[in-house]
């Protein structure tokens, strides 16, 4: 399996709800590397995953759309826990789309999987699998 990972930043503000969150359940700010593996068995006519430039392009714009964002006043994110896990769905839900939408050009469609990984230090990370 061949593999490529473009990489951005999000910062982010949100609050959780429930005792499991211990202090985390006030306000509060969050900073993420968001890392997105693009996955394909045979690499494409020009011998390569996907366009890195375009991957890095709509990555950029996905993240866009949450950056600098307190999460809790999103109307698609009420009544839910933004969490580490949920945010890396989020977003490659959002990058297939993209892919789906032809926005990786045409190569993209021989991709097999995607997996969105988001840092929140050094020491922790969650990551999201899906196929395309």
């Amino acid at each position: 399996m061949f593999s490529i990972t473009v990489r951005d930043h999000l910062m982010i503000a949100h609050s959780f709800r429930g005792e499991v969150f211990g202090p985390a359940q006030r306000l509060h700010g969050a900073t993420f590397l968001v890392d997105a593996t693009f996955r394909r068995a045979e690499l494409d006519a020009d011998n390569i995953v996907v366009d890195i430039g375009l991957a890095t392009r709509e990555l950029k714009a996905v993240v866009g759309e949450l950056n600098y964002r307190n999460l809790d006043e999103e109307p698609a994110f009420a009544d839910t826990n933004t969490s580490t896990e949920f945010l890396a769905k989020v977003i490659a839900d959002r990058l297939a789309e993209r892919v789906r939408a032809g926005a990786l050009g045409e190569g993209a469609r021989g991709l097999s999987g995607l997996t969105v990984t988001l840092h929140e230090s050094h020491i922790a990370w969650a990551s999201y699998e899906r196929g395309l």
